[in-house]
């Protein structure tokens, strides 16, 4: 498969003659020239102008600079494929020439036959090269994500299980005499770091359902306003007392306003870690507002907590997997919440947004396309 279509060549040759033919004989074949240069400061300034895919350069270039050094500053500078064109073909010159990588060198005079060949090898070889480096570089983050994941999730687990390790020493020792109000404090605690742990694991195995692209949105008919009633009263009966958890909903004027088609899983993963993480990094008594909005062509959900708030140079990396803000790291926690949150908003096809300032708390918006039924 020829590779013309939309190719931009830029040319590069110090003959305006032979420049002009050149480019005649790049269009004829199917390229778009988008400009020619004489001299190296010309060549720099086309390529920074014009992004082309592939340049033509003339070895022996008007001005101190010739092709070979201008090419290697594109070559660092653009990463883009080069081919040689010259008239000379000793071994000093193809050397230096070598020296800088190209993707091609032609000696003048050429058959189009034979220039054409070089530039689709040329492209070729440079989209292979991308592809490569794209491996390289996702292979890379996959293996810090892994080592990421192992300390992390190693500590995660050994914290808990410690903790339960000592709940059940405590329940075991008849001679402590614990009163039954003792008990059930240790029992409460106990199945409080059962519950971590599973959502743990539910994180987990999230992530990994999202990094095998098995991610799917299945959008069906939902009451809204009972699924998030039913999750607040599910999160108040976890949290106790400690935290004064608010629902409020703004547009729903008739029953029929309350069925939307959304993703209720998914929505579930959104809500679930916003509101936990608005509980969990607030002072106990303080107030987390929960806010629905419907609008005539979207829905908006806005958890706003006076919690310890989120530093600028955290909120830029906020969504990237096992990341946490520097002041809650002493909390227990993965980082996979929010990377979560931000795959399902983007299931949705929705957009997420945090205005937020340490020591004061942090607000979360999450907007979706309005579905009805």
């Amino acid at each position: 498969m020829f590779l013309t279509s939309n190719s931009k060549i830029l040319v590069v040759e110090d003959e305006w003659i032979i420049a002009l033919d050149i480019k005649l004989r790049l269009e004829q074949l199917g390229y778009i020239v988008p400009g020619i240069a004489q001299n190296s400061d010309a060549a720099l300034k086309v390529v920074a102008e014009s992004q082309p895919d592939l340049i033509l350069m003339d070895i022996h270039l008007q001005g101190e600079t010739d092709g070979i050094e201008t090419a290697n500053q594109i070559r660092e500078q653009f990463h883009l494929p080069i081919i040689f064109l010259t008239a000379y073909a000793d071994e000093v010159t193809l050397s230096r020439a070598v020296s800088v990588h190209p993707f091609g060198y032609i000696i003048k005079p050429f058959k189009d036959e034979d220039l054409n060949t070089a530039i689709q090898i040329a492209l070729a070889n440079h989209k292979a090269e991308l592809l490569m480096q794209q491996a390289i570089e996702k292979e890379k983050e996959i293996n810090e994500l892994r080592s990421q994941f192992v300390s992390i999730v190693s500590h995660e687990f050994r914290n808990p299980l410690s903790s339960l390790t000592v709940i059940f020493d405590l329940l075991e020792r008849q001679e402590l005499q614990l009163s039954v109000e003792q008990r059930r404090k240790h029992f409460q605690r106990g199945k409080s770091v059962v519950r971590d742990m599973a959502g743990l694991i539910d994180d987990v195995l999230l992530m990994g359902e999202v990094s095998r692209s098995q991610f799917q949105y299945e959008p069906a008919p939902i009451n809204l306003l009972q699924f998030c009633s039913n999750l607040v009263d599910d999160l108040k009966a976890t949290i106790g007392a400690k935290h004064n958890l608010q629902l409020v909903t703004k547009g729903f004027s008739e029953a029929t306003d309350y069925f939307c088609n959304l993703d209720s899983k998914l929505l579930q993963h959104i809500l679930v870690n916003l509101l936990s993480n608005a509980i969990k990094y607030s002072p106990d008594t303080s107030e987390v507002r929960f806010t629905v909005t419907r609008e005539p062509e979207q829905l908006i959900f806005q958890i706003q907590d006076q919690g310890i708030g989120i530093s600028p140079e955290d909120q830029k990396r906020l969504f990237t997997p096992f990341h946490r803000g520097a002041n809650a790291r002493r909390m227990p926690g993965t980082g996979l919440g929010l990377s979560i949150v931000k795959r399902c908003v983007d299931a949705h096809q929705g957009a997420i947004a945090i205005t937020s300032e340490i020591g004061v708390g942090t607000t979360i918006t999450v907007t979706l396309q309005r579905c009805d039924v």
